[in-house]
């Protein structure tokens, strides 16, 4: 949204552009008589703090409202830092789910002015009314407004809808959030949704009226943020039939569902999108039955599997599914067993996410019993546990980077086949220590390169030694990676065939 000079300004910074702010639509959806006094700058985590302060000042405000996520948490508190600095004068305000829970331990929150704790759609609203009140009347006191400002949120069909506030270059460009039901009935404790009451929707036609406004205006990407899209199937119809019925090549909707609820109704408006529309997350996170139950996390892992084999079968969808390592009470074994599984159902991505103890979930309360210790600094991802310790954790981080390398990537679908056989994780992880002790990298690896690593490193891994590799052996490895490598599109040879056919 193009900036211009105004008392208010509502920021965050994204993980990239592709992302579009959701929450500042919806806060500045809901300031009323302040809208326009407002404005609304987005920035990304490649700009440095200096340069974002600088655009800031450009719009002059006297109130900004920071929206403050994990993945950004780190950079906003040093553009912080430096409007404290620099402009003192300035009214800062942060909220967002990183500084929700357990804030006053977080410097972000020293130096701000006021915290909105939970839901702000129209709190901030309230607390920008006060704060331009008192500088234009001297009469009430500064410290009449708490540094937490609290105000009961009203109910969802009282909040403006923030459709209308996506931009022509957001449709056109960017990832379009859109929420039709807001919570989580479930308890898991590594979720910040563990702490809703429950999953509430927004009225379904008011809702699919602004779907049908963004439809004409030319939109075709829409992420929806619901926890559970599948927990009010009548709801979940109503949506799919509502796309069905306006589907062209270019739509695609993107889906977070629960996995062990898959009813026949569901199933057959699943089964009527084509290929490239519909991505489904499911969110497994482990298949042991007693970790499920100390995370207090409700799943049916019978019905998870029939659905996964279900979606894969009989849908077009793609589909997404986490699993997550070091839980409490997991092992390295424990773990293996379940991506094993869940490798087998061949589900087109697996997320293998690392545990994080994000702010104010209860999985805090496991540390004690399973030695759950977590980095200070974000994302707070996990640094060992009873049963898994720091150098393992490092495995298997490594593991999950080349994973998304490798595995979600798509270009290496015949090479996975042979490379992971019959035993995916144990396989894959021995390849991937392979691979960083070899490399010494985990980022900046190209594609090219990666077809290199692929083969000396099964040779490497996977074979006494070079020497003792059968002719067909050598031969299957090198048609598999060449199959792989034409249709990824890339032109010549790649190095380790050059060399070979040197031979």
């Amino acid at each position: 949204m193009i900036s211009k000079q105004s008392d208010i300004l509502l920021t965050t910074i994204n993980a990239s552009y592709i992302h579009a702010a959701f929450g500042l639509r919806y806060l500045y959806a809901n300031l009323d008589e302040l809208q326009t006094h407002t404005s609304i700058l987005e920035f990304t985590s490649h700009l440095r703090p200096a340069d974002i302060v600088e655009k800031i000042l450009q719009v002059k405000p006297k109130i900004i409202g920071f929206g403050v996520y994990i993945w950004n948490v780190e950079h906003t508190t040093k553009v912080v830092s430096l409007l404290k600095q620099i402009a003192p004068e300035i009214v800062i305000v942060i909220g967002g789910p990183e500084v929700s829970y357990e804030c006053e331990e977080q410097e972000i929150f020293v130096l701000a002015n006021h915290l909105i704790k939970g839901a702000a759609d129209t709190a901030f609203l309230h607390l920008c009314r006060h704060l331009l009140k008192q500088n234009s009347d001297d009469s009430v006191p500064t410290e009449t407004i708490d540094k937490v400002f609290h105000f009961q949120e009203p109910s969802l069909d009282q909040l403006e809808l923030p459709y209308q506030y996506y931009t022509d270059e957001d449709i056109a460009n960017r990832v379009l959030y859109v929420e039709a039901s807001r919570g989580c009935p479930f308890k898991c404790e590594f979720c910040l949704s563990a702490l809703d009451k429950t999953s509430l929707p927004f009225d379904i036609n008011i809702f699919l009226n602004e779907m049908e406004k963004l439809y004409d205006r030319g939109a075709r990407n829409f992420k929806f943020v619901d926890r559970t899209f599948n927990l009010k199937i009548e709801t979940s119809l109503k949506i799919l039939y509502f796309f069905l019925e306006r589907i062209d090549e270019r739509l695609f909707l993107h889906f977070e569902i629960i996995p062990d609820r898959l009813p026949e109704a569901l199933k057959e408006a699943i089964s009527l999108f084509p290929e490239g529309c519909l991505q489904f997350e499911l969110g497994v996170q482990s298949f042991n039955p007693e970790v499920q139950k100390l995370i207090s996390r409700k799943q049916d892992n019978l019905k998870t599997v029939d659905n996964l084999k279900w979606l894969k079968m009989h849908s077009n969808a793609h589909i997404h599914a986490d699993l997550i390592f070091a839980l409490p009470g997991d092992d390295l074994l424990s773990f293996a067993r379940g991506f094993n599984q869940l490798y087998t159902l061949e589900p087109h991505d697996i997320q293998l996410g690392i545990l994080k103890r994000l702010r104010g979930t209860p999985v805090i309360r496991h540390t004690t019993d399973y030695k759950m210790v977590y980095d200070s600094s974000s994302p707070y991802s996990i640094l060992s546990t009873s049963s898994i310790d720091f150098s393992l954790i490092q495995r298997v981080s490594r593991f999950a980077r080349y994973w998304e390398l490798i595995a979600n990537s798509g270009h290496f679908k015949h090479t996975l086949k042979l490379l992971l056989a019959e035993q995916a994780f144990e396989r894959f992880l021995t390849f991937s220590d392979w691979l960083f002790q070899y490399s010494g990298k985990t980022h900046q690896i190209s594609l090219r390169k990666l077809y290199d690593y692929l083969y000396y490193g099964y040779l490497s891994c996977f074979s006494l030694n070079e020497s003792d590799i059968e002719e067909s052996t050598n031969d299957e490895i090198i048609d598999t990676l060449l199959k792989d490598y034409k249709h990824a599109g890339l032109k010549g040879m790649p190095e380790f065939y050059k060399q070979f056919a040197q031979c």
